[in-house]
């Protein structure tokens, strides 16, 4: 007669498994019946008027209308500046052999990219520049920039 394949190892972790199984048909066996057996209505919540989470329908008398078009999905636009768009600033960095940039406002202290293409006069670092912000093709500020 042929000997068994299965080692003492096997054994016990075969009976480890048996026995976590049991456990766990156990446990849900238990919740069962500890359930309230409660069925759809127990488990809808609702929004109230503030938005926070509530098991009470919310009071119809409060209900107020929206309009579709005055929902904003993502970052709301920008709103329009009542600013000159002619603006002063201050040359950071000026590559002649690249043909570009950076001035940075005095207002504001942002940095704005400049091209060759967009100097009306030579620049160089340092120098303190006139320039116009305008909407470039892809969305990016072109500067056109006067000494």
């Amino acid at each position: 007669m042929a000997k068994s394949r299965d080692t003492f190892n096997k054994k016990e972790k075969e009976k480890k498994r048996q026995k976590k199984k049991q456990e766990k048909q156990q446990r849900k066996e238990e919740r069962q019946e500890n359930s309230s057996g409660g069925g759809l209505d127990d488990m809808i919540a609702y929004v109230d008027e503030n938005g926070n989470i509530t098991d009470t329908p919310p009071d119809p008398e409060k209900k107020r209308k929206v309009k579709a078009e005055d929902i904003v999905i993502g970052i709301p636009p920008k709103e329009k500046e009542d600013e000159s768009p002619i603006r002063t600033g201050r040359v950071e960095f000026f590559n002649h052999d690249k043909g570009y940039g950076f001035i940075k406002d005095t207002d504001k202290q942002e940095k704005y990219f400049v091209h060759v293409t967009g100097l009306v006069d030579e620049v160089d670092e340092g120098d303190i520049v006139t320039f116009e912000l305008e909407q470039g093709p892809r969305g990016m500020n072109a500067v056109h920039v006067k000494k």
